[in-house]
């Protein structure tokens, strides 16, 4: 399979990480393009606050960023019809603002068969959760990977739906800050959100239960979210409290679960911390979760970073499978 990376800020560079750690010679990255100084690029990969440094060499030149024995061009265009994407399976937008059908376009004609976009969008014309509606990828060339609450919510909520039938749910999702939040207090659009992202617990909104109507039409409207942002810089909770149509059991739900693709089980009493880098959409803590008749809490870690990009791979290769054949 043969991806480019649109955008090398946090998802571009932790899908990177992934394909090196995991020795994936079967994915050749033809390019990586972002309007960032090439060498600001490199020392970012090199030097990462939340995972560490990267264990080899890195150097960034003459338009090509060098790691692991590998050779990727490297582009610095804000306009994707500069870039030659010809080749290329799937395209991971991860630039964050591939909110219209422009970006998605772009690469496209710059040669790209598919676009994988690492956020919600309207620009897509599917929005596929592995775990959760993957056969509804079919043949959409441009796709959107959902939001990283999303992916660790919706395959939960498939499960739990066949197991006992979800009659309403909400769910919390206790988020780590992200660079949409400023550090100390600064302007933004939401009140809340313009307060210190290191310094306060900030009581926000969620799309995560938006997204799993359009993921999971036969529980739309079912489930609401809400979310708060917590001073930690990475790794997220899932807290949902679940009334069943008929009563799951703990064991039950953990025979479910390690069957599952994606989701993890842990009777380990873990904090979050302990869960850096892990590949789940979600791994659900078995001292945290348990029920009452027909109400279940079921409690989940997920790295809403390193989770997230490893469904973005996971996609890419389904796209790229389906534009082979």
């Amino acid at each position: 399979m043969r991806i480019a990376i649109n955008g090398f800020g946090r998802i571009g560079r932790t899908v990177l990480r992934q394909i090196l750690a995991g020795g994936r010679a079967d994915i050749e990255v033809a390019r990586i393009n972002d309007i960032a100084p090439l060498d600001l690029c490199a020392y970012l990969f090199a030097f990462d606050s939340t995972f560490g440094p990267f264990p080899g060499a890195v150097r960034g030149a003459e338009g090509v960023l060098e790691v692991a024995g590998r050779r990727i061009p490297f582009s610095q265009s804000p306009d994707l019809d500069a870039v030659d994407l010809r080749g290329v399976d799937v395209l991971l937008d991860c630039t964050g603002i591939a909110r219209g059908t422009e970006v998605a376009r772009r690469g496209l004609e710059a040669g790209a068969r598919k676009v994988l976009i690492s956020g919600p969008s309207p620009a897509a014309e599917a929005t596929v959760v592995l775990g959760a509606n993957e056969a509804a990828l079919g043949a959409a060339r441009v796709v959107s990977n959902a939001s990283c609450t999303t992916n660790a919510l919706a395959p939960l909520a498939k499960l739990l739906h066949g197991l006992g039938g979800i009659e309403r749910a909400h769910m919390t999702t206790i988020h780590c800050y992200t660079n949409s939040q400023p550090m100390v207090d600064a302007p933004r659009g939401d009140f809340a959100r313009s307060r210190g992202g290191a310094q306060s617990m900030v009581p926000t909104t969620t799309s995560a239960a938006q997204l799993v109507d359009t993921v999971l039409p036969e529980l739309a409207g079912r489930i609401t979210g809400a979310a708060v942002r917590v001073p930690v810089a990475s790794v997220s909770a899932v807290d949902l409290v679940a009334q069943l149509a008929r009563p799951v059991s703990r064991d039950a739900l953990r025979a479910a679960v390690e069957g599952s693709r994606v989701l993890g089980w842990t009777d380990l009493p873990l904090v979050s911390s302990d869960l850096r880098a892990r590949p789940e959409s979600l791994v659900i803590a078995g001292p945290e979760t348990r029920g009452s008749g027909n109400q279940l809490r079921v409690f989940g870690w997920y790295d809403n970073e390193w989770g997230f990009s490893a469904r973005m791979l996971d996609v890419a290769a389904l796209m790229a499978a389906g534009a082979a054949g």
